[in-house]
């Protein structure tokens, strides 16, 4: 009867840590979009043995959440860049622009729109695009370093980025292009204009995220232009994904 009672606490705690591992295994899985490993986790966490009914029951929903929360970080952001995408930047910004409102605190948004990936897709090829973009999403982690706290950033279309932040010290063309790096070495893939729009939004005088965007896009058509670095030059870093916008702002 000791025996019995002694081993089955080390059977529930090895369950526990089974169940947990395939809750591990699981996000892996979903972020790789391996649905046949999706299902043979999902089985196996199903039949997970040592545990009472309701414990079992209870892990199972601990995973499951997890991996609903994990499904729901893949809908906001871009799988290239690791940014938000325009779901993700849309709802993440309105909830910025709400503090800033709530503490009557100016904030600006940056858009950009990235010039000739289409003609670098035609003549050298999808793949050194991609690799572009996800050095543009590199380059906009470097442009504003308080991303994820203070500072959203997104890909909203294929050659489209924004940001905003709070900070008037990096809202403007001279900042963005004092802090933009220009690597001496070659690259075969030329340096991108950025054609870039500031819109500035008012405490005092709320707009949606939406018409923001708009303002942004509208004074992109003013002469001055940005341009970036030779993006593909720079060491490659793997994506980084945004993490949600902290509530203690």
């Amino acid at each position: 009867m000791e025996v019995a009672s002694v081993a089955r606490p080390g059977l529930r705690s090895a369950a526990r840590a089974r169940s947990m591992e395939i809750s591990r295994q699981l996000r892996a899985a979903v972020m790789d979009g391996d649905d046949a490993r999706i299902n043979r986790l999902l089985c196996d966490l199903l039949r997970v043995q040592g545990l009472t009914r309701g414990q079992r029951i209870s892990l199972q929903l601990k995973a499951l959440l997890n991996l609903v929360q994990t499904l729901r970080a893949v809908a906001l952001n871009d799988e290239v860049t690791g940014l938000y995408n325009r779901r993700g930047f849309v709802q993440t910004a309105t909830r910025l622009l709400d503090i800033a409102t709530r503490d009557a605190q100016y904030a600006y948004l940056i858009y950009f729109d990235v010039g000739q990936l289409r003609l670098i897709n035609t003549t050298v090829g999808v793949s050194a695009g991609d690799v572009l973009i996800r050095q543009m999403g590199n380059f906009m982690r470097d442009l504003f370093p308080s991303y994820g706290v203070y500072e959203v950033l997104g890909r909203l279309g294929v050659n489209e980025f924004a940001a905003v932040t709070t900070s008037a010290e990096y809202a403007s063309r001279g900042a963005i292009q004092l802090r933009t790096r220009r690597p001496q070495r070659s690259c075969d893939i030329p340096a991108l204009p950025l054609r870039v729009g500031i819109a500035q939004f008012n405490p005092a005088r709320p707009v949606a995220i939406d018409e923001l965007l708009n303002n942004a896009r509208q004074a992109m058509n003013e002469p001055e232009r940005v341009v970036a670095p030779r993006l593909a030059a720079a060491p490659e870093r793997a994506p980084v994904r945004s993490q949600p916008l902290t509530a203690g702002l």
